[in-house]
């Protein structure tokens, strides 16, 4: 009995997405993720210095992490008093989540547009991604702040919510687990090529329905959001997700695109060197780049995601 206090809360899930929403996500030393991160160095630098540094090294990496995490969230859960524990869970939850924050990243970018401010804009798409932004003039800046909102939206907020809604907290947790490994250990580099597989592969499974439903949801969304299309987000998100690399982000960045009816990515160069070219959106849509663009994007988002835990909370509700 003492395990159902583990399941899946409508109550809990809407209390933390609140909380996100409200105050963003918490600076803390003891954030969870910040936590994770930390354990997930000090196993890899012991795994190594054992020669455990390849494809096995790297599922133990994944077996020990979720022991000590999921297993020990879980268990303290179990053992705390109702009240604690429920109030533990739903720091938890609104811990896990980053809406805001995504959308707060975004902002930053398109204020430093707003007033002209190249270097500043510069310095915030710098914190989004991993290229070179001494090229970007201020509409290649709010492009890549559309497509980190995009491709964000699914592993920042829609899938940990997926994940929570049919595992509650423990897959939430592992959700989190399997996300930060991606981000530190998940590259295709001769160090991690091998050692990071097990990660970037779980991850890739853990997104890739949210991924799809994220896409079904933005097309639903932009039925209602002005400017937007639900026809296009519909038919860039099918034709068109296979242009981003990886199995999942390509369906929202591509939903996106043809729901703000504008294109993004464009010209990126990384290292010095130039990565792609490729424009993603319809063809006869023009490039992303305006305060109207980013501004419509952010909202087409944001009301995906609440779409998205709104029938999350009503499933919950009503199952339980």
């Amino acid at each position: 009995m003492a395990l159902l206090i583990l399941r899946p809360s409508g109550e809990l899930l809407a209390a933390g997405i609140i909380l996100d929403l409200l105050f963003g996500d918490p600076n803390y030393a003891a954030h969870p993720v910040r936590l994770i991160g930390a354990s997930l160095s000090r196993i890899e630098a012991f795994l190594r210095k054992i020669g455990l540094d390849g494809y096995f090294g790297g599922v133990l990496l994944f077996l020990m992490l979720t022991l000590l995490w999921v297993g020990g969230i879980s268990a303290a859960v179990v053992y705390l008093p109702p009240a604690i524990a429920w109030i533990f869970q739903a720091f938890l939850v609104y811990s896990l989540l980053a809406l805001r924050d995504l959308l707060k990243h975004g902002w930053d970018v398109q204020r430093a547009a707003w007033h002209g401010d190249l270097a500043a804009a510069r310095v915030a798409i710098g914190k989004l991604v991993g290229r070179d932004t001494t090229v970007m003039d201020l509409a290649a800046c709010r492009r890549a702040a559309i497509e980190s909102l995009s491709e964000n939206l699914v592993d920042g907020f829609l899938s940990p919510v997926f994940w929570y809604a049919i595992a509650g907290l423990p897959g939430l947790v592992l959700f989190k687990v399997v996300s930060t490994m991606d981000s530190m250990v998940g590259y295709k580099t001769t160090r991690y090529q091998r050692f990071g597989w097990c990660g970037a592969r779980i991850d890739d499974l853990m997104n890739w329905i949210p991924a799809r439903v994220t896409w079904l949801l933005l097309s639903l969304a932009a039925l209602f959001t002005p400017a937007c299309s639900a026809r296009k987000a519909v038919r860039i998100g099918w034709r068109q997700h296979q242009i981003v690399p990886g199995p999942n982000s390509g369906w929202s960045e591509a939903a996106v695109a043809g729901g703000i009816q504008r294109k993004f990515i464009g010209t990126i160069w990384a290292g010095g060197k130039l990565v792609t070219e490729v424009w993603l959106g319809d063809p006869g849509d023009p490039p992303a780049g305006e305060a109207a663009d980013f501004r419509r994007a952010a909202g087409l988002v944001i009301f995906t995601g609440l779409v998205g835990a709104g029938l999350a909370i009503i499933f919950l509700l009503l199952a339980y």
